[in-house]
C-alpha cells in the first residue's frame, strides 16, 4: 500500500520507544510525555501509513515487522545525533583551526605569546597567527579573530574584557643613566626637562607617554622618533636617551632602569576584544578564555619586577 503521509523524526521516536517498552506509560517515560499522548502519536502514524505499527495485547504493544523495520531506521538517526553530540563536545574540550590574534609588538611579545605557550602545547589541534597591529579596522572586517588592545573605553560595537591597567615610569639605559644623571638615578623634573629623549610622536600620537611628556615637559624635543615602542625601547636599551615605557615593556630588559617612580598621572587598560558574531566559536572561545586567565597575573607580575628595581626616588607627576 503506497504511503499516504511522511513519517516525521518525532513519529520514529515514538515508535522506537514503544517498540523498546512495549508498554505506553514505559514509552512515555523515555519521552518524557503521558502515555494518552504516545497512544495518540502511534495511531496518527498508523492513519498516515495505512498499516498496523503494533498488536495490542494484555502483555503490551508488540511491533509488527513495519515497526521494527521503522525502529532500526531510529536507531540509526540516534546514533548520529549521540555522534554529533560528542563531535560537538569534543570540538569545545579540544578546540581546533587557526586563530588570528593581534596587538602591538610590545603587548605581543611579553603578554600574549608568553600566556599562549601552554594553551598551544595542550591543544596541539590549534593554530595561533600572532600579528602586531593596533588598527580596530582589522577586527571589525573579520581579519583578525582577537585583538589585545591598549585603550580608556573599548568601541561599542566590539565585546570587551578588560586584562588589566598599565603603568608607566621614565627609564633609561643603566650606565647612560649613572653618567647624567648620577649614582642614584633618581631624575629631578628638572634634570628630565634637559634629558636627550626618544619616542613615537608621529606614529603614535595618543600614547600615554606622549601625553605625560607634552603636559610635563611641552618644550623637550625628541632626538629620536621610531614608529613602534619596539623600536623606542631599543634606542633606551642603547642609551640614545631617555622614554616614557610601559613597566610590562621594560621589565625584561634588564639593561634599563627606571629613572622615576610610577607615573601617577600616566596609566590605560589593557582590553581583550572579539567580535560578537564570532566570540561563541570553540576555537576562538578557548583562546579567549586562556588570555583571560593567563595575562592579567603575567601583567602584574611584570610590573612589579619593574617596580621592584632600583629607581627613582620618588613618583613624577
Amino acid at each position: 500500500m503506497a504511503t499516504r503521509t511522511q513519517l516525521s523524526a518525532g513519529d520514529l521516536e515514538v515508535i522506537l520507544a514503544l517498540s523498546r517498552a512495549r508498554t505506553l506509560a514505559a514509552a512515555g517515560l523515555r519521552l518524557g510525555l503521558d502515555a494518552s499522548t504516545v497512544f495518540r502519536a502511534v495511531q496518527r502514524a498508523e492513519k498516515g501509513l495505512g498499516q498496523r505499527l503494533f498488536e495490542r495485547s494484555a502483555h503490551g504493544y508488540h511491533p509488527t515487522e513495519l515497526a521494527l523495520r521503522l525502529a532500526a531506521h531510529a536507531e540509526a538517526v540516534e546514533r548520529e545525533i549521540e555522534a554529533a553530540r560528542k563531535s560537538a563536545r569534543s570540538a569545545a574540550d579540544q578546540p581546533a583551526g587557526l586563530v588570528r590574534v593581534s596587538a602591538v609588538d610590545a603587548v605581543l611579545n611579553h603578554l600574549v605569546m608568553p600566556a599562549m605557550a601552554a594553551l598551544l602545547k595542550q591543544h596541539p589541534q590549534l593554530h595561533v597567527d600572532f600579528g602586531g597591529s593596533n588598527d580596530l579596522a582589522n577586527l571589525t572586517q573579520r581579519e583578525v579573530d582577537l585583538a589585545v588592545r591598549s585603550t580608556q573605553r573599548p568601541p561599542g560595537h566590539v565585546v570587551g574584557h578588560r586584562l588589566g591597567r598599565l603603568g608607566f615610569a621614565v627609564y633609561a639605559q643603566a650606565a647612560w643613566a649613572q653618567r647624567t644623571i648620577g649614582p642614584h638615578v633618581a631624575a629631578s623634573p628638572a634634570q628630565l626637562a634637559q634629558l636627550p629623549w626618544v619616542g613615537v610622536d608621529a606614529g603614535m600620537p595618543d600614547h600615554p607617554g606622549v601625553a605625560w611628556r607634552r603636559r610635563h615637559l611641552p618644550r623637550t624635543e625628541l632626538s629620536f622618533q621610531a614608529n613602534s615602542m619596539l623600536a623606542v625601547a631599543e634606542a633606551v636599551d642603547a642609551g640614545m636617551g631617555a622614554a616614557v615605557l610601559a613597566m610590562f615593556h621594560a621589565a625584561p630588559r634588564r639593561g634599563l632602569v627606571a629613572i622615576t617612580g610610577p607615573l601617577e598621572d600616566c596609566h590605560i587598560d589593557l582590553w581583550l576584544l572579539t567580535h560578537p558574531e564570532s566570540r561563541h566559536q570553540p576555537r576562538i572561545a578557548a583562546v579567549a578564555r586562556h588570555l583571560v586567565q593567563a595575562v592579567p597575573p603575567l601583567l602584574e607580575r611584570l610590573q612589579n619586577v619593574s617596580t621592584t628595581r632600583p629607581k627613582g626616588r620618588s613618583s613624577t607627576r
